[in-house]
């Protein structure tokens, strides 16, 4: 397999995966409930139970929360400059929603990406 077809294969799988359905057809879902890897695709059968992710999913929501948070805030603080309290109520919440809402997703990105190199994560060198 040349190297645009693994690049190609590896980028169709994250985009399935951030979609939190299965890396291989697209169709069959990735978790059971918020973020337990099912064992296998429903629509395929590829297994998707074996990947683990570690602590790579959570790294880079945060990386991403941050990146999006804190230009808004410093954006907000610019041209309204509204009172601590509210700031203080606004951002975490903001921050928690954002979270919660992207972590499967990128959960579900790098294990398509992982899938497509064949990886487990498990692997030794």
């Amino acid at each position: 397999m040349s190297g645009a077809e693994t690049f190609n294969r590896a980028l169709g799988a994250m985009a399935r995966g951030l979609r939190r359905r299965c890396p291989k057809c697209g169709a069959g879902r990735l978790f059971h409930g918020y973020m337990t890897p099912r064992d296998h695709c429903g629509g395929c059968g590829a297994e998707t139970g074996r990947i683990y992710t570690a602590d790579v999913a959570p790294y880079f929501t945060i990386l991403i929360v941050g990146h999006i948070i804190v230009p808004l805030i410093l954006m907000v603080e610019k041209l309204a400059a509204p009172p601590l309290l509210v700031q203080m109520t606004v951002w975490p919440m903001a921050a928690l929603a954002l979270t919660i809402w992207l972590l499967p997703c990128v959960k579900g990105c790098i294990m398509g990406l992982m899938w497509a190199l064949g990886l487990h994560g498990h692997e030794h060198q």
